[in-house]
């Protein structure tokens, strides 16, 4: 199936005249449907692609690989999915019809992250290790009480 099918989706990719863009391919996708011991009308949604994303550190275009494997349950109602078992997740179909691409596109979507970031890209501007811990002598050091002294002075204050 075209990326190009998908709008939500495509507002996420790379842009075509990023350097380095990596055209949007097709993703693979298959679906088993069937009924569960409940009667529910279910899909088996499987997806595999490679989305062209843009790094938010380095902002280089980067290919994220997608591989989602879903259960849904097909519900005619927003009512209904409250009824829907654990293992499955509502899909809300209107006019007893389901676009497939749009149920393509939620998987795809669920699979980009907030803030997408190439797994080679480096932190600019960081020192390479950082000491997370501080020795016990420099923790007593940095510890400011700008209290300590009032209880002395509440317990003079009350022998007086």
């Amino acid at each position: 199936m075209p990326l190009a099918r998908m709008p939500r989706l495509a507002a996420l990719l790379a842009p075509s005249d990023a350097e380095g863009y990596a055209s949007p391919e097709d993703v693979a996708f298959g679906m088993a449907f069937g009924f569960d011991r409940q009667g529910l009308l279910t899909i088996d949604v499987k997806v595999d692609g490679e989305l062209p994303l843009l790094c938010q550190r380095s902002l280089e275009v980067f290919v994220l690989k997608v591989r989602r494997h879903s259960r849904v349950a097909v519900i005619e109602s927003v009512e209904a999915q409250d009824e829907i078992p654990e293992p499955y997740e509502p899909v809300l179909v209107t006019d007893r019809r389901l676009p497939l691409v749009e149920l393509v596109e939620e998987e795809l979507l669920l699979a980009v992250p907030q803030v997408p970031v190439a797994p080679a890209a480096e932190t600019p501007g960081l020192p390479e290790s950082v000491e997370l811990e501080a020795s016990p002598e420099t923790r007593q050091e940095q510890t400011h009480r700008p209290f300590a002294g009032l209880a002395g002075m509440m317990k003079d204050k009350a022998e007086t």
